[in-house]
């Protein structure tokens, strides 16, 4: 590199157009904290629902994503991905003002609740998935490790403060009109929008990508045909499957095998926020000291091997609390550098064209993976204990970088040049 030449994190940063996406993304990501947290909340307070009413609107909420991901990645890779994040971010807002003007009329129900909360699943699923697709546009491939590191930050902030933020309105308003507040974050993320001027080219209807939309397992496929590509779904899934048996375990054994109050188990994943974020700073430095292919490799296996701290604690409350910090703290800087790592693989290794269907079919793999961890890592507890169950859980995620490290990405030293979707 020209000494005289700026930096890519400089470059980066002079780029109105990345400052106005990243703008953007944070806040819609503070506005999905919102409404995550908002939607149970209208449910308990104001329609008196039970846990498993509450139950059911969380998968509600996240079961859209297996669907929308396959189904309209091939759409978001032939239009223009900017009026795709536009459209759902105003949709969000207009599903999300239903709640409210239902409230005022007393006419909410939890059935509207429900509705809403997958109508606005979905969106926030393409919405995800056209970001992806399109911050190679704005950005160009060289400092796309450095803009999934600074996306990844403000997810963490918004995690971090997400929920605060949420449970602050809810305290200082009604419940309905703090979700109108919530109306406003995702009207001022398309307002930012508008704003980028960078020009997209999407493929003309006809192509290949067009017709290949139609297919729900058009994303898989061009996965499968890119070694690296492939190697990464396989990681992702094994990884996803076997971390989601913490998603079902999690919250059990904090509360009545350690001991932990619900105050001090929500101390404790903010920690995780704070370490999501620290990953989130150190991802650039680790992947030009490693080398792309190690540094992912090298964080899943951290990511695994300080979440095994979890099964570790024991020992008074406090004690317990301090160990869980510890693992949220290190394993989730891990484990946002892992994933910042496969973003950045997907986008540079991968032709703009397909790059939505292939977000999708990572999110819907994901998805299948997560729900199927989660209710599989009950059952097992059921038979073999909490704490045996969640080792067993960290061992397969470390195992899930064997796919990793058989494959061309550990020999990765830097993002390569896009290559056609053919076999590798």
């Amino acid at each position: 590199m020209n000494a005289s030449a700026p930096s890519p994190s400089k470059t980066l940063w002079r780029n109105a157009d990345f400052v106005r996406l990243l703008a953007a993304g944070g806040v819609s990501a503070f506005g999905a904290r919102i409404t995550r947290e908002g939607l149970p909340l209208i449910a308990v307070l104001l329609l008196r629902a039970t846990p498993a009413e509450i139950g059911l609107l969380a998968a509600l909420r996240a079961a859209p994503a297996i669907l929308v991901g396959p189904l309209c990645g091939g759409w978001v890779d032939t239009t223009r991905r900017r009026r795709v994040l536009i459209a759902a971010d105003l949709s969000r807002a207009a599903l999300l003002l239903a709640i409210p003007l239902a409230a005022f009329a007393q006419r909410l129900d939890i059935s509207a609740v429900y509705a809403v909360g997958a109508a606005v699943g979905a969106l926030s699923s393409l919405f995800d998935m056209a970001d992806h697709a399109y911050l190679p546009t704005v950005t160009g491939r060289d400092t796309l490790v450095q803009a999934n590191s600074a996306l990844g930050a403000v997810e963490s902030v918004a995690e971090i403060g997400g929920p605060g933020l949420a449970g602050i309105l809810f305290s200082i308003l009604s419940a309905p009109v703090a979700i109108l507040a919530n109306c406003l974050t995702y009207l001022a993320s398309a307002l930012i929008l508008v704003g980028i001027r960078t020009k997209e080219h999407p493929v003309p209807p006809g192509d290949e990508a067009t017709e290949g939309w139609i297919s729900i397992f058009d994303g898989v496929r061009l996965s499968w045909r890119v070694r690296p590509i492939r190697a990464l779904l396989l990681t992702v899934a094994a990884s996803t499957l076997f971390g989601s048996f913490f998603s079902a375990l999690y919250i059990p054994f904090a509360i009545r095998t350690l001991g932990l109050t619900p105050a001090m188990l929500g101390a404790t994943i903010a920690i995780g926020g704070i370490g999501a974020l620290a990953g989130a700073a150190m991802a650039s430095g680790l992947s030009t000291r490693l080398g792309i292919g190690w540094a992912l490799i090298v964080t899943g296996f951290l990511y695994a091997g300080f979440t095994a701290l979890i099964p570790m604690a024991g020992g008074s409350p406090g004690v317990g609390m301090a160990v869980l910090m510890a693992a949220q703290f290190l394993g989730d800087a891990a484990g946002t550098a892992f994933f910042i790592y496969v973003a950045s693989l997907r986008q540079a290794t991968l032709p703009a064209e397909v790059l939505g269907r292939v977000a999708g079919a990572f999110a819907a793999v994901g998805g299948v993976a997560s729900i199927a961890g989660a209710l599989g890592g009950g059952a097992l507890s059921q038979v073999l204990g909490l704490r045996e169950t969640m080792i067993i859980a960290c061992a397969g995620m470390a195992m899930a970088q064997v796919f990793a490290i058989a494959s061309p990405l550990r020999r990765q030293k830097v993002l390569l040049d896009p290559a056609p979707p053919a076999d590798a």
